[in-house]
């Protein structure tokens, strides 16, 4: 076994750092409050500025954020939200928890984003949003600007969640996520930057960002005190998420270019060959937050890249059959991502030597 392969290699996993370490004990020796303060204002301040967002609200966690974008939005039970059947269910789920009904609509075979005309046909007069997931950082090829203007031509809201897509531009330069009435993101253990746990909500919308600000926080009519104007509840950061938070901000950008590399390559060395087929991403503007793939034989592969030391996820299957849902219809591109969807190891602190003996293996396979 070569020196690499010695080690198992996880197929995604996070980047903490002396400068969080430190960071964080700092804030420890400042005997602090714990709750949300200055730091947490830092850190949404970083994301509105790297985004380019009016407004950043950060949250517990991404699940909570796109609940109250939808409790925000005047989304309550009954009302109908558009969601792609290919999405990590967190997305459903922040609707379902206040009685709204995702309906699932299949995606793009290239982009695994909502599909504009099976959106188009599933409108119906209960229908108050869509929910456009940016899938791995990547948009519609029918473009976001399409989900935009067939919102205002319906008199609907346009959620973004952009969980996996915190460093991933759209064509016109503007970040994705900015486009809707409201962004969603995700700092779980995965993603590119992380906080453990967390979310934010970016808008550029005066009036949302207040009550989001008061959803989050009891309804308080100002912070720290218990006068409230409004119904609201307890969905507040920490400040020591917010430390190393601040601290992960600073490594964004040179963890965005590093993700790219590592896509190059994958691309380069798995370019040709049978039974694996990459989706394809602008890397000029895309930062893949996993690196996703199609392929045969999906099971005999994870067991030979596993007796390899190289692990693998399975994609995410199709929402509506799913026992937690078990909804009628036929979604022929979530199917297929069920059957044969593979996430290959995504870790950006992966070396080029470590992406070689992957890739090396997995054609190994192929071939034979």
């Amino acid at each position: 076994m070569s020196a690499v392969g010695s080690q198992f290699i996880m197929q995604m996993q996070p980047w903490f750092g002396d400068e969080e370490k430190k960071s964080i004990i700092s804030y420890l020796d400042e005997n602090g409050f714990m709750t949300e303060f200055k730091r947490t204002t830092e850190f949404e301040n970083m994301i509105a500025q790297y985004t380019g967002a009016k407004h950043c609200i950060v949250v517990n966690n991404g699940t909570i954020s796109l609940t109250l974008a939808a409790l925000a939005l005047n989304i309550g039970y009954g009302d109908e939200v558009i969601i792609p059947n290919y999405t990590m269910i967190a997305s459903p789920n922040s609707v379902k928890m206040i009685g709204a009904n995702p309906i699932f609509v299949d995606v793009e075979p290239e982009t695994l984003c909502l599909d504009l005309e099976l959106t188009k046909q599933a409108i119906t007069s209960k229908t108050k949003a869509i929910m456009l997931v940016s899938a791995n950082g990547r948009y519609p090829a029918s473009k976001i600007q399409s989900f935009v203007t067939l919102c205002k031509e319906k008199g609907l809201t346009l959620i973004e969640d952009a969980a996996q897509s915190l460093g991933s531009f759209e064509v016109s330069g503007a970040h994705v996520g900015t486009f809707g009435d409201v962004g969603s993101f995700s700092f779980s253990a995965p993603k590119i930057i992380s906080t453990g746990q967390g979310g934010c909500l970016i808008t550029n919308n005066d009036d949302l960002a207040f009550k989001l600000r008061r959803l989050k926080d009891f309804g308080r009519s100002t912070g720290g005190n218990d006068v409230h104007d409004s119904i609201g509840f307890n969905f507040k950061f920490t400040e020591l998420q917010a430390c190393l938070g601040i601290e992960q901000m600073k490594k964004l950008s040179s963890r965005v270019e590093r993700k790219k590399e590592i896509a190059r390559i994958y691309e380069e060395n798995l370019k040709g060959v049978d039974g694996i087929r990459l989706f394809k991403n602008n890397l000029k503007i895309t930062a893949p937050w996993f690196f996703d793939s199609i392929c045969e034989n999906r099971s005999e592969l994870q067991d030979y890249l596993k007796s390899k030391n190289i692990g693998t996820r399975i994609m995410y299957p199709p929402i509506n059959k799913q026992k937690a849902y078990l909804q009628p219809g036929e979604h022929p591109v979530s199917n297929l991502v069920g059957e044969k969807g593979l996430w290959l190891p995504s870790a950006t602190q992966l070396t080029n030597e470590e992406v070689n003996y992957i890739t090396s293996h997995i054609v190994q396979f192929y071939k034979g």
